[in-house]
């Protein structure tokens, strides 16, 4: 994929700085930015879980039960090195994923179907509910995107599909168009067995230490930011986890997402961005 960065041509190589995969000039790092980034990830999580071979490698092989604020660090540090990191960074991290995906395979104990996590398919469909969830949560929140940028965004994120195992040859959505005609292709292989609703169930009401859960507002926030990422999930996703799908409850949920958008967005920029964004920023101002 080509990249735009704010590179000169007529720099000595040696001295142009090395933004990654994708750049300052990509709209992934417009996205990635946003605060809503942690309910468009926990809706992505929640959207992935409705595959039957997805939730079964979940189930059997993640340590989400007993370190779940581990795995959402990991996740977001993932997210974080792969968008804003060096490349050897993003590599890095890549290479750590392909590692664990290599160790993740067996049998789906409901239906006996064989997985593994690399698999280009399960792979393709982790890599949309992701693109999808991040861009439509941002989106929703008042992250102000062109057509043309949405469509750009999908077609950026490719490349990290592509570096994780998929085929380049895969057909990979590469617009929103094509985002929404692979949901609609794959839905009927998805359903919300019971790995899926314990796995949801324990993200609305993960452990927390009783003084943290008691003293401060740890709690409360947590089910708000969670209920946003349920409410935002496609009104056939709710319905298949048993939920209201009604198009009333979208509009709810735009409306408190732009309300939390707008309040996390008054937060100094040293509180709501990762170190890897920081990073970035730090390496775009040395370059001037």
């Amino acid at each position: 994929m080509e990249r735009e960065t704010s590179r000169t041509t007529d720099e000595p190589p040696e001295q142009q700085p090395d933004f990654g995969l994708f750049g300052p000039q990509s709209v992934t790092w417009r996205v990635h930015a946003d605060p809503m980034m942690l309910p468009a990830g926990l809706r992505a999580l929640l959207l992935q879980a409705l595959h039957p071979l997805a939730m079964a490698g979940v189930a059997e092989h993640s340590r989400y039960r007993e370190d779940p604020w581990g795995r959402l660090l990991r996740t977001a540090q993932y997210v974080g090195a792969v968008t804003y990191g060096s490349t050897a960074q993003a590599e890095a991290a890549l290479a750590r994923v392909r590692a664990v995906h290599l160790r993740v395979r067996g049998t789906d104990p409901d239906t006996g179907a064989g997985y593994r996590a690399d698999d280009p398919e399960l792979l393709t469909w982790v890599h949309c509910c992701e693109t999808d969830s991040f861009l439509r949560v941002t989106r929703a929140g008042g992250l102000r995107l062109t057509a043309a940028e949405a469509d750009r965004y999908v077609a950026e994120q490719r490349e990290t599909a592509w570096r994780l195992g998929v085929p380049r040859t895969a057909p990979l959505p590469a617009t929103v168009d094509e985002l929404d005609d692979y949901f609609d292709r794959i839905r009927p292989e998805l359903r919300a067995g019971p790995a899926a609703r314990e796995a949801a169930r324990f993200a609305v009401l993960p452990p927390m230490p009783l003084w943290v859960a008691l003293a401060t507002p740890a709690r409360p926030a947590w089910t708000g930011i969670m209920a946003l990422g349920v409410a935002s999930l496609p009104r056939w996703a709710r319905r298949l986890y048993g939920l209201p799908g009604w198009p009333v409850a979208d509009l709810g949920a735009r409306v408190a997402t732009r309300s939390l958008r707008t309040s996390l967005l008054v937060l100094p920029a040293a509180l709501r961005e990762g170190p890897h964004l920081k990073e970035a920023r730090a390496r775009l101002a040395a370059h001037g």
